[in-house]
């Protein structure tokens, strides 16, 4: 698929290893991002990456306390960069609109988080049903001038879709292959800047191009997490809904 320029410039930006496509919100009391501590101790470290379409004012929280002080809306994340520390242990978790006319399903569940380790939680599918996926980030930093990547296939379809593969242009290779609806990968190794790549996501075996993504330039000795996302029917360059392969600083 080809983007518009002004498409192309925002994916650009995006797979740069900045979320661009965040939404504007009424002024509230939460202010500030809560600072990210490199000095575990006993806690761990949490990152929120939002994929469920036409949600738009959610907040997070651990033990009903707010750990996000800015609002996540569709395609953004929480914080930009690294984490914010939580509590290790048994904990609540709980990501809602706090709006009082939502019509937004609050996603309530129990997590327990280790000491010392990192975790991406991932919401998706759509406001009125929203999923998660919790998973504990293998946090690596590379010996070498590499960086890190995997893959998030949380695109939304109301009816059954295939699996995909990622193709690197560079590699003339699949970096990904057969990832299902709702998968997350492992990272892999990938080579850093000024390496410059182009990424097709396909139909997996084959070589149908549902998606191409320019510019992909990771930094060295950076983990990233390439989500597919947006709805997977929506090809219109327009609409914010459309299918995307975005790029999230993990690490």
């Amino acid at each position: 698929m080809h983007l518009n320029n002004r498409y192309k410039k925002i994916s650009a930006a995006i797979l740069l290893g900045s979320v661009m496509l965040t939404a504007s919100c009424k002024k509230d009391t939460h202010t500030n991002d809560a600072p990210f501590d490199t000095n575990l101790g006993d806690k761990a470290v949490l990152k929120v990456v939002n994929a469920a379409i036409n949600t738009s004012r959610n907040y997070v929280y651990i033990d009903n306390t707010p750990i996000s002080y800015t609002t996540l809306a569709y395609a953004s994340s929480f914080p930009s960069v690294y984490g914010v520390t939580v509590n290790s242990g048994s904990r609540t978790v709980l990501v809602k609109d706090t709006l009082s006319t939502s019509t937004q399903n609050p996603l309530n569940f129990s997590a327990n988080f280790e000491a010392g380790k990192h975790y991406t939680l991932f919401t998706y599918d759509t406001s009125n049903a929203v999923k998660y996926k919790l998973v504990k980030d293998a946090i690596e930093i590379p010996a070498d001038t590499t960086a890190r990547v995997r893959f998030a296939n949380l695109i939304y379809s109301s009816t059954p879709i295939p699996n995909v593969d990622v193709f690197s242009a560079r590699k003339n290779a699949n970096i990904f292959t057969n990832v299902a609806p709702a998968d997350i990968t492992d990272f892999i190794a990938y080579p850093s800047t000024p390496a410059i790549d182009t990424l097709y996501v396909r139909v997996a075996g084959t070589t149908t191009t549902i998606l191409q993504a320019n510019s992909f330039s990771p930094t060295k000795k950076r983990s990233y997490t390439l989500v597919f996302r947006g709805r997977y029917a929506e090809t219109t360059s327009t609409n914010t809904l459309v299918r995307t392969l975005a790029s999230y600083i993990t690490y």
